[in-house]
């Protein structure tokens, strides 16, 4: 782990993207069975809501259960209600973090420049989304951590893949966010694990 890295650490965060409320105990369970200890579900997937409250039942004691594509303060609540812990954006409002705050749920905004992480940071967010991380690079989030306070952690999502999570890792990476490398709509429970068997490999032995 870079001597760079922040004192709290997510790790990884698994993305399910499209997935049904049917399909969401088997993949969560999968997820949870290969490591993962926190899973989002994205507000633009079918009836995500009831996916959150049924994921939550499900695993809610072993993992983090939390929303994704979050963009309101009316999406906080519901997420909240459904059972969801953290709050996960593509974006900086300052409204949305400040509501997450507010009852004690844990926002990842997302950011893509400097700016946009220190005005993250106001609002009380302590872990940062790089989005998309592309094009923030690990170099940019060096530079980024160099400057931001020491407890706020950072965490590349959008192109994290096998092919680069153990450099974003060493890079000094609080976790990532991993979506269609790890769920596409439609995969089975076992094809998930079996993924996730191996980003978390990667993850662990480049973080420890």
């Amino acid at each position: 782990m870079s001597s760079t890295a922040t004192t709290t650490r997510t790790g990884l965060i698994a993305i399910l993207r499209g997935i049904t409320p049917d399909e969401i105990v088997a993949v969560g369970s999968a997820l949870v069975d290969a490591g993962f200890t926190a899973i989002e579900v994205p507000l633009n997937s079918p009836r995500p809501f009831d996916s959150i409250e049924r994921l939550a039942a499900a695993v809610g004691d072993v993992c983090v259960v939390g929303a994704g594509t979050v963009l309101s303060v009316d999406d906080v609540i519901r997420s909240e209600a459904a059972g969801s812990r953290i709050i996960v954006s593509p974006n900086t409002d300052v409204e949305v973090i400040g509501a997450a705050v507010a009852r004690n749920l844990h926002p990842y905004p997302g950011a893509a420049t400097p700016t946009e992480a220190f005005r993250a940071v106001g609002a009380g967010a302590r872990s940062i989304k790089l989005f998309p991380s592309d094009s923030v690079g690990t170099a940019g989030m060096q530079a980024w951590r160099a400057v931001l306070p020491t407890e706020v952690e950072l965490l590349p999502v959008g192109g994290v893949d096998r092919t680069n999570l153990a450099e974003w890792a060493s890079a000094g990476a609080g976790g990532a966010g991993l979506g269609t490398c790890l769920y596409r709509p439609g995969d089975g429970a076992e094809t998930v694990r079996d993924r996730a068997l191996t980003l978390m490999n990667i993850w662990s032995a480049e973080a420890a």
